[in-house]
């Protein structure tokens, strides 16, 4: 759809406001919301933390009484039921907005075209999916969520040159570079949970949190703007279906963000650590009831960091929605261990086929974004 060159800068002013609720939203989505009155911005808003205010009431408080006949370019359908918070279309229609721009229908079963027909019935000027694919950049985790009821995953992966991640001995420490180390945590902290094998966490000693200083952020970028709510740390979901984990591990500091994946029946090795408790068979955890109960969660967005083994588990299923690979300058030799355990392929029929979606250099090495072809 074509717009006026007013409407595509006001809706594309929305996006950037919604941007700023990246990592502080989850489970919501990211929306953001600018009211307008005769060519001038009245109010502007966007929604930063599940609880607090939408992006529509922010804008609608700014505006206050100049919100009557004004305009409301929002990025996501305004919600039509409450929740947390109230209905957003319902305070349009009490605020007298006259016509609501919207970006993109909302994907959410609760909401979907509710909103926009509540709008409409009150006799408001409704315009959606104004700027979709522009809009969808914002949340393709809770698009995928809604529209499937599993989160979107990425597959993370650090490499030499020639594919190896560890050497024979499993020492991998470390193969890329600290900045492309901290470009990783940018990528935990935008995701609602970070998943991993007890295996990683015994040998790597591996924490998977977010520490916000090795990349240039503070506290208060990853909760509220209220530094004194504190950091928002991704959940940390750990498969451990031989009860491997004692509770003396690093993960462990932190239990309130911690999740165990164990088989039926078993405890966690320390007291009030949540749990999921899924079947455990010769080929490991059920991974597609995996995902099926960390939508349950309501996660919208999962970061997988593990070995070779459950990554290419997770691959070979095809429930991989992109990997991220930071490939260092180095070469480890054939004797290394691979990215990946792929069953092997006889034919060139069996290959698994990717789209490059970017090539960056981080320090000295390459981060490589690709998606699964379809």
């Amino acid at each position: 759809m074509n717009m006026p060159a007013t409407d595509q800068g006001w809706i594309t002013h929305a996006i950037v406001l919604a941007e700023q609720g990246w990592y502080t939203t989850t489970p919501n989505p990211r929306v953001g919301c600018v009211i307008v009155k005769d060519g001038v911005i009245v109010g502007e808003g966007a929604h930063l933390k599940a609880g607090q205010p939408h992006a529509e009431i922010y804008a609608l408080q700014a505006a206050g009484e100049q919100a009557q006949g004004a305009t409301a370019y929002v990025t996501l359908e305004p919600c039509s039921h409450t929740g947390r918070t109230g209905p957003c279309a319902q305070a349009l229609i009490d605020a007298g907005i006259k016509r609501v721009v919207i970006g993109m229908t909302d994907p959410n079963p609760q909401v979907s075209g509710r909103g926009i027909a509540m709008l409409k019935a009150a006799g408001i000027e409704v315009e959606a999916d104004v700027a979709k694919a522009e809009c969808e950049m914002l949340n393709p985790g809770f698009i995928k969520r809604m529209s499937t009821g599993t989160p979107r995953i990425t597959l993370k992966m650090a490499a030499s040159l020639d594919g190896r991640t560890a050497l024979a001995n499993g020492v991998s420490q470390w193969i890329t570079s600290d900045v492309a180390r901290a470009d990783v945590h940018r990528f935990r902290a935008e995701s609602c949970a970070v998943l991993s094998s007890a295996e990683s966490v015994i040998v790597d000693k591996a924490q998977m949190n977010v520490r916000p200083e090795q990349f240039g952020m503070t506290a208060a970028d990853f909760g509220s703007p209220e530094a004194s709510d504190g950091m928002r740390q991704p959940d940390r979901v750990i498969l451990d279906g031989r009860c491997r984990l004692t509770g003396e591990e690093p993960i462990f500091n932190d239990p309130e963000s911690l999740v165990l994946v164990l088989p039926p029946k078993a405890k966690p090795p320390v007291a009030g650590v949540r749990t999921l408790h899924l079947d455990y068979g010769v080929t490991g955890f059920d991974l597609p009831s995996l995902l099926a109960a960390l939508g349950q969660c309501e996660y919208n967005d999962v970061w997988v960091e593990t070995g070779a083994a459950l990554a290419g588990a997770f691959v070979s299923e095809k429930l991989v929605d992109r990997m991220v690979v930071y490939m260092a300058p180095k070469l480890m030799g054939h004797h290394s261990r691979g990215m990946l355990g792929l069953p092997m392929m006889t034919t060139m029929d069996d290959v698994l086929e990717l789209e490059w979606q970017s090539i960056d250099t981080i320090g000295p090495d390459l981060r490589l974004i690709a998606k699964f072809s379809k």
